[in-house]
């Protein structure tokens, strides 16, 4: 069963409280008619960040022989797109052969698959159990069907606590799913609440990667006219979710040290406020960051999808090294040639764009090789 449902509302976690959904300005299709003028910014750009641009591969030169791995590829279910209609929302328009035709195009071998928001949660135990087991399910048979091409973060019900715990059992031991999709926040609940620390002991236990992405989030949907939410809050909900993890009164990012956390955007707004952060430890003096929060950040990991642009790329670059950069295209909301083409206008060197396109992958990853 294909889901064709128009891209313009993905359901807010507010929206879910009240039955009502937002637009999602990260749903917008790719404007193909933009990227001259994209081009000639990003080569202005690059200049005014003091970046090389002599000699630098130009955005047609993505490579022909499919080695990419995208780990920001988005399918949807038959029960996420029924799910998502019976609440008032609609899913984005995708089939299985519209995703093989972006890898194909951008030279994407293998794309780890995940819903895309707001998940399985709809606010029932029930209905969020059975969907979590629906999509995961789905999406083990879509990389048995088409082998080599797909891996597959599986769904848990959060905030359901033992529903998600016995999903990951399931997911990992059973599907053998290569990680768990979570979202950043359920509700005004972000990841470091104490609520979801089980969760995350548990993938801390089985050392688990942990795939996240954004939301509309419930506290912060209509904060600037004219802007959709997602525009601004999609990022910042990615540093505020990691902020709750390092300073939340729960210590999950201490408790759960072995979860190996994918972050979306490029890491969202935290390249930008790693500064106050920095600052936070040092008013706090947590014993449990001796060195500070930076060797806490720079353990994580982050995909570039809509975080592709040479000052993203420069301001993450100042705070991880490229080792824990991973190729993202945030498809079907976003094409993944158009982040090829970003990563061809930045000066990485040649093993660093195989790095950021597959190798980490492979070494997080390794059921993709």
């Amino acid at each position: 069963m294909d889901v064709r449902l128009a891209s313009s509302a993905l359901p807010s976690q507010k929206g879910l409280r009240h039955g009502t959904f937002s637009s999602c300005a990260c749903c917008a299709p790719p404007f193909a008619a933009a990227r001259p003028a994209r081009r000639n910014f990003l080569a202005g750009g690059l200049a005014a960040l003091g970046l090389r641009t002599a000699g630098m591969p130009a955005r047609a030169q993505a490579p022909a022989v499919k080695t990419r791995i995208d780990v920001h590829h988005h399918y949807v279910s038959p029960a996420q797109g029924e799910a998502m209609a019976k609440h008032g929302g609609q899913a984005p328009k995708w089939t299985l052969q519209a995703s093989l035709a972006d890898m194909e195009k951008a030279g994407v071998t293998t794309a780890v698959l995940s819903l895309p928001p707001p998940g399985v949660w709809f606010g029932d135990v029930a209905e969020g159990r059975a969907l979590a087991r629906a999509s995961n399910e789905y999406g083990a048979k879509l990389r048995s069907d088409n082998p080599g091409r797909f891996g597959l973060f599986a769904a848990i019900p959060l905030p359901d606590t033992e529903g998600s715990l016995r999903e990951i059992a399931y997911a990992l031991d059973e599907l053998k799913a290569d990680g768990i999709g979570l979202y950043t926040s359920y509700g005004d609940k972000y990841l470091g609440d104490e609520a979801f620390v089980p969760v995350f002991e548990e993938l801390s236990r089985r050392k688990a990667v942990v795939y996240t992405h954004p939301v509309n989030p419930a506290c912060c949907t209509h904060l600037a006219d004219g802007v959709g939410p997602s525009s601004i809050e999609f990022a910042t909900d990615t540093t505020r979710t990691i902020a709750s993890l390092i300073f939340g009164k729960a210590g999950t990012a201490f408790r759960a040290p072995n979860v190996q956390f994918i972050w979306s955007h490029s890491g969202g707004t935290l390249p930008f406020l790693i500064g106050r952060f920095i600052r936070e430890q040092v008013v706090r003096r947590d014993p449990r960051m001796p060195d500070g929060v930076e060797p806490v950040v720079r353990k994580y990991f982050y995909e570039i999808a809509q975080g592709n642009e040479p000052g993203q790329l420069a301001a993450l670059l100042k705070m991880v090294p490229v080792s824990q950069l991973m190729f993202g295209s945030d498809f079907p909301y976003r094409e993944a040639a158009a982040a090829a083409e970003g990563l061809a206008a930045y000066p990485f060197d040649q093993a660093q764009r195989v790095a950021i396109d597959r190798e980490t992958a492979l070494k997080l990853l390794p059921r993709l090789a």
